[in-house]
């Protein structure tokens, strides 16, 4: 059998199944799904000039805590960067969060790869590459069809190691806990600049932070100082082809 000929029995099943669902199950569960919130935190990734430059978009969901993401496999992983692809570019009303600006998004390896989906919006998507992602000839590759396509690449949690500096001729940001930078920072960004990417400086929580992070060079800056996470509910918005 063809995969032509596999995709129209599959088409076919699919169809039956959604023709043997009842109409009042079927209006209970959309009605059960428009009152179930989509949640995204948004935080802005903002200039020297303290205008939004851009935003960073992650997963909520009630009851959610960030902590707990560091417990989570590939599986988990995945299925909340697809939460937050829908909640943000899987909806009508994209510019009511987004304000015209970039929207970084973080991505693990399946979506590096393309065995998982991207919304084909490269002039407001910024892929991070999680970092926890295998960094192989397979990852390289893809970041390179990524580019070619127009997609920015961002590369958060930057600390000089190998793997990192493997990515360096392929991203567009370079993102820097500056936390971590009262000792060895001027060569870490040095190392970090050296392929020409806008640097940003992540975890900006205090005055003394933000005032090394100007002096090492940061012209884009990130964290609680300047602009606390907010979560937003996505689940009034319509979605994109309805």
């Amino acid at each position: 059998m063809t995969s032509d000929g596999a995709d129209a029995i599959l088409a076919q099943l699919g169809a039956a199944v959604d023709a043997a669902i009842p109409r009042a199950l079927r209006r209970a569960w959309e009605q059960h799904i428009a009152h179930e919130p989509v949640l995204v935190a948004r935080q802005g990734i903002y200039s020297a000039h303290g205008r939004p430059f851009a935003y960073q978009f992650s997963y909520r969901s009630p009851g959610h805590h960030p902590e707990i993401a560091r417990t989570w496999g590939r599986t988990e992983h995945e299925r909340a960067t697809d939460h937050v692809l829908r909640a943000t570019f899987g909806r009508a009303d994209l510019e009511h969060v987004a304000h015209g600006r970039l929207l970084f998004i973080r991505c693990p390896r399946a979506h590096l790869l393309g065995e998982l989906p991207l919304p084909a919006r490269p002039d407001r998507l910024v892929i991070e590459v999680s970092s926890n992602a295998e960094v192989d000839a397979a990852a390289l590759a893809g970041l390179r069809r990524l580019r070619e396509q127009g997609f920015r690449i961002a590369l958060p949690a930057f600390t000089d190691r190998p793997e990192q500096r493997r990515l360096l001729p392929h991203v567009d940001f370079v993102k820097v806990d500056v936390r971590d930078l009262d000792v060895e920072g001027h060569p870490v960004v040095r190392v970090a600049r050296s392929f020409g990417a806008m640097l940003v400086a992540e975890y900006v929580e205090s005055p003394d932070v933000l005032r090394h992070a100007r002096d090492l060079g940061f012209t884009l800056f990130q964290g609680n100082l300047i602009e606390r996470a907010g979560v937003l509910d996505r689940a009034g918005a319509r979605l994109v082809g309805n």
